[in-house]
């Protein structure tokens, strides 16, 4: 039989489908489970309404919730809103035997209380504090930590680690295959961000295009002193994307200068690197500009790899801050 930690992973995976068209609300999954097999499964829906609970147990019999372990990746929430009720009541009034949740809620608002109105309704309540369900929540657990987006910096680079040859030619460095997963990348982001020097150089379009996810296209950013080009949002530092309204994933790619000050203000949560079999010598413009790193063990136990995968000719990596 699974175990709990198995169903919490899998409904992790489901919950990446739910990012990022629930915002302003975290994507969460559910899944109703009996007799170790999956009856039921919801996620937050687009505006992020209704909850993934909700979804999940629409229309199941009392018969099969009363014997059912629900599993979800984020504490059901226990405050009403205009918009629908609290999940902890829906859940209450369902009595599944058992819930499992992957994360307690951070927002004050319900933080133990679903936890609390649950075990008051007699239900089995188990909290795993699961890393699989962090990942999926990493957006909205950023926002209510530390008060910012979840941050990726993307970077695409020759194998001696330049971006660009010496005039700013950059297209292309990788091939087709990288180029359509980062736009995969861009389509799973509520905002992306160039520094000014690359808006004003490449002028880029900063959208999906991807066959059927244009509409997919995130929120424009420019790191830029200076006034906003049309139809654009202007912040002066890296710090300000803590005002980025709505924003619970920001994706950044750079270039060099921007990288850099994001990296050396310790805001990037996640690093993704395109690695083209190409090499540009010393006329290149480098992947990244000063960090300040005083000294190599500062360097060390920062990052540790979370993927890796071929994209045609290249190769990515996907890296995540390691922090306590």
């Amino acid at each position: 039989m699974p175990s709990d930690s198995a169903w919490m992973a899998a409904a992790a995976r489901l919950a990446a489908r739910a990012r990022p068209l629930a915002r302003p609300n975290p994507g969460v999954a559910a899944l109703v489970v009996h007799a170790g097999r999956l009856v039921a499964r919801g996620l937050t829906q687009p505006g992020g309404r209704p909850h993934a609970e909700a979804v999940a147990l629409a229309g199941l019999a009392p018969e099969v919730l009363a014997g059912a372990t629900l599993y979800v990746t984020l504490e059901p929430c226990a405050h009403a809103s205009p918009r629908g009720p609290a999940c902890a009541d829906l859940i209450a009034a369902a009595q599944p035997a058992r819930v499992v949740i992957g994360q307690r809620d951070p927002d004050p608002r319900t933080a133990g209380r679903g936890i609390e109105r649950l075990e008051a309704a007699g239900i089995a309540v188990r909290l795993l504090d699961d890393a699989a369900s962090a990942t999926s929540l990493a957006g909205f657990l950023a926002r209510q930590r530390l008060g910012r987006p979840h941050v990726t910096l993307k970077l695409a680079m020759s194998l001696d680690g330049c971006i660009a040859l010496a005039d700013g030619t950059s297209r292309w460095i990788t091939g087709p295959q990288a180029r359509a997963h980062v736009h995969a990348q861009r389509a799973r982001q509520d905002a992306i961000l160039v520094g000014g020097g690359t808006w004003r150089q490449d002028a880029p379009r900063l959208d999906v295009r991807l066959p059927g996810l244009a509409a997919r296209s995130p929120q424009r950013v420019v790191l830029t002193r200076g006034a906003a080009p049309a139809g654009v949002t202007a912040i002066p530092t890296p710090a300000a994307i803590a005002d980025l309204a709505g924003v619970l994933y920001l994706y950044v790619e750079g270039g060099a200068e921007t990288a850099a000050a994001f990296l050396a203000a310790d805001l990037v949560d996640e690093l993704h690197l395109y690695t083209a079999p190409i090499l540009i010598g010393g006329e290149g413009r480098r992947s990244l500009g000063a960090l300040g790193l005083a000294d190599l063990e500062a360097a060390h136990g920062r990052w540790r790899l979370a993927e890796r995968r071929e994209l045609g000719s290249d190769s990515f990596a996907a890296y995540w801050r390691a922090r306590s």
